[in-house]
């Protein structure tokens, strides 16, 4: 078992809990930076439903206060650091531009710099997106492949890709970027276009609502399992040498199918309760994402193993026994 100390940003989000889940047990000493906000007792409500609140150190701080990143890097001296933290809505990147830049693209640089100051032999780990490829140049997304980022999340998170490449060449830092596709979960928040999927499917089931609406549905995305995924950034900072690298599962499905399976599961025939809204449209799509892990895979071994199907099945029935008790 590992003594290893590991320090994750955004960890009471979907990512940042099963990476903890993950880390634990291997043993790992895991810390994990919060953003405290009016919401007491709800922040941390995923760790919770992994039943390991009690198990990780949880440090006041905020991306954009370097003062906050300094004192914590300084305290916990980890040999790992994920940065999972962002505003990670693509849809409200465009309602909020400047903060989208300012914590998904500038907080990772001043993650970078408490990194490199005060703990420059700790393996950095950079929550890289798909999102950056948008309006594709390739039908198959790899490594290789031009970004064309489309939304000012994706525009961010590409600035925080190449100033973790611009470290790791600059300052010799083991720092890697996951370039990971669409990965879900139970604990996807409700925003996320699968999740308000499962939730809404779950709502109609209990008959709690009558409609799903949703915008463009004929979108196409290569989802994966949350789980597979943070397996994937463990498996990148064993690694001898930093790199970049795909993570996506090589399938892509259209929103439409999606909700097909989901509505699907629990008997409903999809025609009966899908609307489209085209309030609801993105003011500009990405149409089609589809990723190349053949370079995790060879490098060091990494396959999605949790099937479209079975994932979105996890994830009706969770969100069928969070709204149970309101039927």
């Amino acid at each position: 078992m590992s003594t290893k100390t590991a320090l994750i940003t955004g960890i009471t989000g979907q990512d940042g809990a099963y990476l903890a889940q993950l880390l634990l047990s291997k043993g790992y000493a895991v810390h994990g930076v919060v953003r405290r906000s009016s919401h007491a007792g709800v922040f941390d409500h995923r760790l919770k439903w992994l039943g390991i609140e009690n198990d990780v150190a949880l440090h006041d701080g905020n991306l954009l206060d370097l003062s906050s990143l300094a004192r914590i890097v300084q305290a916990v001296q980890p040999d790992e650091v994920y940065n999972l933290a962002a505003q990670s809505f693509v849809t409200a990147s465009w309602q909020q531009p400047l903060l989208t830049g300012q914590i998904t693209g500038l907080g990772a640089v001043n993650l970078l710099e408490c990194v490199r100051t005060l703990k420059p032999d700790a393996r950095y780990y950079q929550a890289s997106s798909s999102e950056m490829f948008g309006l594709i140049q390739e039908q198959v997304q790899s490594e290789a492949t031009p970004f064309y980022p489309r939304s000012p999340y994706g525009v961010a998170k590409l600035y925080a890709h190449w100033m973790t490449v611009n470290y790791r060449e600059s300052f010799a830092l083991h720092a890697s970027n996951g370039i990971l596709f669409n990965h879900e979960s139970p604990l996807r928040g409700v925003e996320f276009v699968t999740r308000k999927v499962t939730d809404g499917v779950a709502r109609i089931k209990l008959g709690l609502a009558k409609e799903l609406r949703l915008g463009n549905i004929d979108a196409k995305r290569d989802w994966g399992h949350a789980k597979d995924y943070t397996r994937a950034m463990w498996m990148m900072l064993q690694q001898d040498k930093p790199d970049d690298f795909v993570i996506a599962t090589g399938r892509t499905t259209t929103v439409r199918d999606m909700c097909a399976l989901a509505f699907a599961h629990v008997n409903l025939a999809i025609d009966d309760h899908l609307v489209i809204d085209e309030k609801l449209y993105r003011p500009a799509e990405v149409e089609v994402l589809l990723g190349n892990p053949a370079k995790a895979e060879a490098a060091f071994g990494w396959k999605a193993e949790i099937s479209l199907e079975a994932m979105i099945q996890e994830m009706v029935e969770a969100d069928l026994k969070r709204l149970g008790g309101r039927a």
